[in-house]
């Protein structure tokens, strides 16, 4: 079934799911907050900047105009920076359909507040769209997504009959999504491991070698659970997609 699709960011992970729907079929509209580059890229039908060496599908129309992206579309995609998801979503909340699903691609905390992105899309959104909402993450480079390499991925949801419908509007032959109700424990692994990169990059840069590393993806991987657990998440979540998978990705 073909579903009208707004994908809201057109960074490089953006721009590569926006090319996986469009590659099945769907109907895609892809909002790109910079208006000389969204008019660039629907001549040129390239992202330059963010995903340089790919053609955008033929069915995926580019804007810059936040109610052209959201009016009317029954699935929304929001792959936004995490600092900007409260401001972006405000924006666009007025344009959502009643029965829109939304699925967040975006990974963060919200710095002020330390709130996981799907608290603030609790606080900004109606309550009515609180069950509609769904989260993707784990090891996904998004050149590679382009490239069309095998990736497993996992896709958090409140409600299976939501999530089951998202899994099917993504999945294709070469991105496979697991579904998962743990939305806090996904959201916190696909936010943790980048602070665990951060060390496992200094410690390259000092010059250990595999067996630190090592050590460092093990333990580091401990505490992101032990941390997780405390605020709600299931232990199994950490040693999945979300969580090792993730973390060994952004690491090595």
């Amino acid at each position: 079934m073909t579903e009208r699709i707004g994908v809201i960011g057109a960074g490089a992970w953006g721009t590569a799911l926006a090319m996986l729907l469009a590659n099945k079929g769907q109907d895609v509209t892809l909002w790109m907050y910079e208006k000389d580059l969204a008019e660039e890229m629907a001549r040129t039908r390239e992202n330059r900047v963010y995903l340089p060496g790919f053609t955008l599908p033929p069915s995926v129309a580019v804007t810059s105009s936040l109610e052209s992206a959201v009016k009317g579309k029954s699935l929304l995609l929001s792959v936004v920076p995490s600092h900007t998801v409260r401001t972006v979503t405000k924006q666009y909340a007025t344009f959502l359909p009643k029965n829109a699903v939304i699925v967040s691609a975006s990974k963060g905390i919200e710095i002020d507040t330390l709130m996981p992105l799907s608290e603030i899309f609790k606080d900004v959104l109606p309550r009515e769209f609180h069950n509609r909402l769904c989260f993707l993450s784990g090891p996904s480079f998004a050149k590679e997504v382009a490239q069309k390499m095998p990736t497993a991925i996992t896709l958090a949801c409140y409600d299976p009959a939501i999530g089951k419908r998202a899994q099917e509007v993504l999945s294709n032959s070469y991105f496979r999504v697991y579904t998962n109700q743990d939305v806090i424990g996904v959201e916190l692994a696909g936010s943790l491991k980048n602070v665990v990169a951060i060390a496992a990059g200094a410690l390259e840069g000092m010059g250990f070698g595999y067996n630190t590393t090592a050590a460092l993806l093990t333990r580091g991987l401990a505490e992101m659970a032990r941390l997780g657990v405390a605020m709600g998440g299931k232990l199994t979540t950490f040693s999945g997609l979300a969580g090792m998978g993730d973390l060994v990705l952004t690491c090595t």
